[in-house]
């Protein structure tokens, strides 16, 4: 739906955007609409397909006012004509998908992702006919030369889940303007207070809402924004895949969101203090963090986004053992999958596993990764903590 950028502000945003005081009420809390099915007038269209934008409430699959509350906020964040939410974050993946491919198109997917779309694209999508290429997406001439006549989407993940590698969003949107390819980014890990992909070039952003939009751990959730054409149809699609968004969770979601710039500040502050500590630690070989100038990608990090998050990769001798160790002693931070909530997580990720179930790679991608991520690495989510602790937790932790 069209979204006015009323606010200066991103807080402001995140507070007001896509919300007001209830008109009959005066409640001045987003309302909650648990109802299923809504009073109509009997000239109403029973087709999800002939629902205009301004059509009255008929069915929650097919619309619901805290749903469409959470859409307005995410566009105005996100500077997008349109927002659609889904069940969860891999739902707006296939719906994106589904709209976007056919058999006898071409994808080109970075070759470094989100565990579930990169076994979306190793297996469901090829049985659907769909060519798939997974290329490095930091280095742009690895796409163009990937580029075929029947390619229609590149997929980008900025910074990539889970060894934090770059792409230069700006760079990529050129490229795929100039071929007539849309392009897609998974900006998740940035959120929109760190990265706008949308202002720099792409056609659509995808976030997993579970993670830092949501940020308390508490609700699943996906959402793709972009234009007003492009997102009607992917919504409409997902009302027949029935891939939609609890309002229950929307209302969570929603009231997750007005606390994320304050919260994405805390975040980052956190991150690089531990993320330094790290650094100097004897049993670490490597730590991974944009806002660190040893990040590889350290300039464009700088240059492209305003926020570095929370998100850090670090390397131990070790990781096994470590790992094991992590999960027996740890007692602030949770030694669990996810990442984006209020409470600091850690997992170990082996590399051999990760490529044996996750990532179909060339040799050359593979030796890519493994410079990247040695034998495996922690993903660590920096929560909301104060940094003293989370720092004292993992200094007896990796005794």
């Amino acid at each position: 739906m069209s979204v006015p950028h009323e606010y200066k502000g991103l807080q402001t945003q995140a507070i007001h955007g896509g919300e007001g005081p209830d008109p009959r009420t005066g409640a001045s809390a987003p309302n909650l609409v648990m109802s299923t099915t809504f009073v109509i007038d009997p000239d109403i269209s029973f087709s999800a397909n002939e629902l205009a934008e301004d059509a009255p409430y008929v069915y929650t699959r097919w619309g619901n006012p805290t749903i469409d509350q959470l859409e307005r906020k995410l566009a105005g964040l996100e500077k997008a004509e349109a927002a659609a939410v889904f069940a969860s974050g891999m739902a707006a993946i296939m719906g994106l998908f589904l709209h976007c491919l056919k058999a006898g198109d071409h994808l080109i997917m970075t070759d470094v992702a989100y565990a579930g779309a990169a076994e979306l694209t190793n297996d469901v999508l090829p049985e659907m006919g769909v060519e798939v290429t997974k290329v490095d997406c930091s280095d742009v001439a690895n796409v163009a030369a990937a580029i075929r006549p029947n390619t229609k989407l590149v997929y980008a993940e900025t910074p990539a889940n889970p060894i934090l590698r770059l792409t230069d969003v700006a760079a990529l949107a050129e490229l795929t303007r100039s071929k007539g390819v849309k392009l897609v980014v998974d900006s998740t890990f940035a959120t929109p207070i760190g990265l706008r992909p949308l202002e720099l070039g792409a056609d659509y952003v995808v976030h997993s809402l579970t993670k830092y939009l949501g940020g308390h751990g508490d609700a699943i959730g996906g959402a793709l924004l972009g234009r007003r054409e492009d997102i009607a149809g992917v919504r409409t699609l997902g009302i027949h895949l029935g891939g939609v968004l609890s309002p229950f969770n929307a209302w969570l979601i929603m009231r997750g969101m007005a606390t994320l710039p304050i919260r994405m500040r805390a975040h980052e502050e956190g991150a690089l203090a531990v993320a330094q500590y790290l650094e100097e630690h004897p049993k670490v070989t490597r730590v991974v963090y944009p806002g660190l100038p040893s990040h590889p990608q350290y300039e464009l990090a700088c240059r492209q986004m305003t926020n570095f998050s929370g998100m850090i990769q670090f390397q131990t001798r070790d990781g096994a053992a470590d790992a094991r160790a992590l999960a027996d002693r740890l007692r602030v931070i949770h030694y669990a999958v996810s990442l984006g909530h209020h409470r600091s997580l850690v997992v170990y990720l082996p590399t051999d596993n990760l490529l044996r179930s996750s990532f179909r790679m060339t040799a050359d991608q593979e030796a890519a990764y493994r410079a990247y991520a040695g034998d495996g690495l922690f993903r660590l989510s920096i929560g909301l903590e104060d940094a003293e602790d989370l720092i004292a937790d993992l200094e007896q932790a990796l005794a």
